[in-house]
């Protein structure tokens, strides 16, 4: 009981707070719950198939061709993959994580783990054509230039903040799940 109590204390904490806010204000946690159940909701949209394309990614692709093309010396054909990876990618950016995982744990750099996050949060296709058309196309190209000149910058200064046995921690972390 005790470690699930610490698992979802934060859980359990957020679940106690809407429970004292519907109490002492209605209206407010009737909005509270109608939020947290659509996000659910849109969590439960999202989060199966992206397990099920992780699984297959798992299983498709073997250690070695990962390390290949995204490890550590595959140079601009692993940015090049990471940040194509993350810029074609669909859904909210909480659906990155377990793929980010999934690259760690096939032996992606860390480097390439970071710029897979950053396209993934900030350069989707989708998302481009869609400030061209309303924006503009000066805009969107603009913005994307600098995104991507962002998003090296700061998995580069990101990778080498970190020490070589954080960096071991983080992979040693990922194996374990």
């Amino acid at each position: 009981m005790k470690t699930f109590i610490k698992r979802y204390r934060l859980f359990l904490l957020l679940a106690l707070a809407n429970v004292v806010i519907g109490l002492a204000l209605p209206d407010i946690g009737k909005k509270s719950v109608e939020l947290t159940t659509q996000n659910l909701l849109e969590m439960l949209a999202v989060i199966p198939p992206i397990f099920i394309l992780l699984g297959l990614l798992d299983v498709w692709v073997d250690r070695a061709t990962m390390m290949k093309y995204t490890g550590k010396g595959s140079g601009l054909k692993g940015i090049l993959i990471a940040f194509l990876l993350g810029s074609a990618a669909a859904g909210p950016l909480y659906a990155a994580f377990p793929v980010a995982g999934v690259m760690l744990k096939k032996g992606s750099s860390l480097m390439n783990v970071f710029i897979f996050i950053g396209a993934w949060s900030t350069t989707k296709i989708p998302m481009l054509t869609f400030e061209a058309a309303s924006l503009g196309l000066p805009f969107m190209l603009v913005r994307l230039t600098l995104s991507i000149v962002g998003i090296f910058v700061i998995a580069r200064i990101t990778e080498k903040s970190l020490t070589l046995e954080q960096q071991s921690e983080v992979y040693k972390l990922n194996q374990a799940q």
